[in-house]
């Protein structure tokens, strides 16, 4: 059974965030959050939030064992992005994208 949680418009890079699947992906959960705790980007904490929510969900409606839960996919897609503009020389304005994500944990149980 797979249990997912996401997280939508989020206000940071996908690119940012992205740098973090490496080190969750294909981990026990707990590993993966301890992982998290100690990385200093401000994507852990987004990440490790939607773990906590996956582990929930996993819990409450499925009643999965939260100890033989790992993280089995993480996956960070683009949201919409807000156009903003800057002042540049000679009266011209040059375009500003703040980029969004939306985040998806999928948890699975461990094959035993």
């Amino acid at each position: 059974m797979e249990a997912k949680a996401i997280t939508k418009y989020v206000r940071i890079s996908p690119f940012k965030v992205r740098k973090l699947t490496g080190v969750v992906k294909d981990k026990p959960v707990e590993t993966a959050l301890n992982s998290l705790k100690f990385m200093p980007q401000k994507a852990a904490g987004i990440v490790s939030k939607t773990i906590r929510s996956a582990v929930a969900n996993a819990e409450q409606n499925m009643n999965l064992d939260v100890d033989d839960l790992i993280v089995q996919n993480l996956i960070v897609d683009q949201g919409p992005s807000l156009k903003r503009f800057r002042a540049r020389a000679r009266g011209r304005g040059s375009r500003i994208l703040k980029r969004t994500s939306h985040i998806t944990v999928i948890l699975a149980e461990a094959a035993v």
